[in-house]
C-alpha cells in the first residue's frame, strides 16, 4: 500500500494481487476501484425502509422504482414488493385493512400525497432528506412571494416532486440557452433551487449565466447538489489521469450515473455507461492498459463485483487498485412511523 497526494487530499492506493485466468491475455493490465462509489445514504435509507417494512408485512407496494436500477428492484420484487407506476394500480385500504404503500427516494408532489390520503394508504415516506430539504426550500419562498428558479433535467421524479410544491411560483431551466429565454416579474425577488443530482461543473455555469441576467438573485440557503453526487463527480476527476477508459455502472435512467459518464469525457477518457457486467463489449478494450471503475449512487456493490470479474478473465496478469479521493459517513435513520407497523398489521 501507498499513499499520494492530490492537492489537499491524500490519496490511498491499495495493491491487490492479480490472479491468472485461462483466458487468451489483452492489454489490459490494470483495474482502478475509485472511491467513492455506489450507494449514497439516501439510496441506504430508501431500500432499507422497503426491507425493514417486508420483514413485518406482505405484500409493500412501491410507488416507482425505489431508487433508478433494476437490480435492485428486482431483488426488492423477489422479496414480496410490489412496484407501480400510479397510486391507482394499489387496491384502496379499508378500516382494518391497512395498505402499505412507500414512496422513492426521488420525492412526491403535494397531489400525489392528498391521492394517497383518498386512498387510505398507510404512507412510509422513503424520500431523501436531502431531496425533502429541497422541497421544503420551495415551499418557503413561495410563500415568500418569490420567484424560484428550479434548475433540473424535465420530466425527472425528483423535478416533479419539487415543482408539485410550488407550480405557480417555480419556472424550470436546464442549460445556459433557457436563461437567456427567461422573463420573470420581480427579477429582484428571485431565487434559485436545484436537482440534487446534477453536473457540478454543468450547474455551475447556468448559475453563472444566471447572476448576470438577474444580480439581486438569492442562491439557496446551502448547496442543494448533494454531497454524493458531488464527492463521485469530484472522485471520477481524480480518476481520469489514471485510466484510457471509466466504466461507470448504473441504469441509463440514473441521473447521477449519466453525469459520471459526462464528467469521464469531459475529462478527456472514454467512458461507456453500463447497468452490469453482460454489456461489456470486447471492442472497447482495443489498446487499452487501465481501466477505471466508478457506480451511480444507486449501483449496488455486487455489480462492481461482477464487472471486475469479467474484466480480470481479459487479461493473464491485470493488477487491481483502489484510490480513495474521499471518505464518506453520512447515515440517515429511517422514518418513525415504520414503527407502527406492527401493531397496524395486527
Amino acid at each position: 500500500m501507498r499513499s499520494v497526494k492530490l492537492g489537499k487530499r491524500r490519496v490511498l492506493l491499495f495493491y491487490t494481487a492479480s490472479r491468472k485466468r485461462g483466458f487468451t491475455p489483452m492489454s489490459l493490465q490494470k483495474i482502478i476501484l475509485v472511491q467513492p462509489r455506489g450507494f449514497c445514504a439516501g439510496v441506504v435509507r430508501a431500500v432499507a425502509i422497503v426491507e425493514e417494512a417486508l420483514e413485518i408485512t406482505k405484500p409493500i407496494y412501491v410507488r416507482k422504482e425505489i431508487v433508478h436500477n433494476k437490480h435492485v428492484v428486482q431483488e426488492l420484487e423477489a422479496s414480496g414488493a410490489i412496484f407501480v407506476s400510479e397510486l391507482d394500480e394499489i387496491p384502496a385500504g379499508e378500516p382494518g385493512k391497512p395498505v402499505v404503500c412507500i414512496f422513492s427516494a426521488h420525492g412526491v408532489s403535494p397531489e400525489v400525497r392528498r391521492r394517497a390520503k383518498e386512498r387510505n394508504l398507510f404512507v412510509i415516506d422513503a424520500t431523501c432528506p436531502l431531496v425533502t430539504k429541497v422541497h421544503m426550500e420551495a415551499i418557503r419562498y413561495a410563500k415568500e412571494g418569490y420567484s424560484i428558479i428550479l434548475i433540473g433535467h424535465h420530466g425527472h421524479e425528483e423535478v416533479e416532486g419539487t415543482m408539485g410544491e410550488a407550480p405557480f411560483a417555480i419556472t424550470l431551466v436546464e442549460s445556459v440557452e433557457d436563461v437567456q429565454k427567461l422573463a420573470l416579474p420581480d427579477p429582484e425577488k428571485l431565487i434559485y433551487l436545484t436537482q440534487t443530482t446534477l453536473s457540478v461543473d454543468d450547474t455551475a455555469q447556468i448559475v453563472v449565466a444566471l447572476k448576470e441576467k438577474f444580480p439581486q438573485m438569492t442562491p439557496p440557503p446551502k448547496e442543494d447538489i448533494c454531497y454524493a453526487t458531488t464527492n463521485r463527480q469530484h472522485a471520477v476527476k481524480q480518476l481520469a489521469p489514471h485510466c484510457d477508459l471509466i466504466l461507470v455502472i448504473g441504469a441509463k435512467n440514473s441521473s447521477n450515473s449519466q453525469r459520471l459518464k459526462e464528467v469521464a469525457i469531459t475529462c478527456g477518457t472514454q467512458s461507456y455507461l453500463i447497468d452490469d457486467d453482460t454489456m461489456i463489449q470486447n471492442a472497447w478494450f482495443e489498446g487499452v492498459q487501465n481501466v477505471g471503475i466508478t457506480a451511480g449512487a444507486s449501483a449496488p456493490e455486487v455489480l462492481v463485483e461482477r464487472v471486475i470479474e469479467n474484466l480480470r478473465a481479459r487479461g493473464a496478469d491485470v493488477k487491481l487498485e483502489t484510490l480513495t479521493v474521499e471518505e464518506e459517513n453520512v447515515f440517515f435513520s429511517l422514518p418513525k412511523n415504520i414503527q407502527q407497523l406492527p401493531v397496524l398489521m395486527n
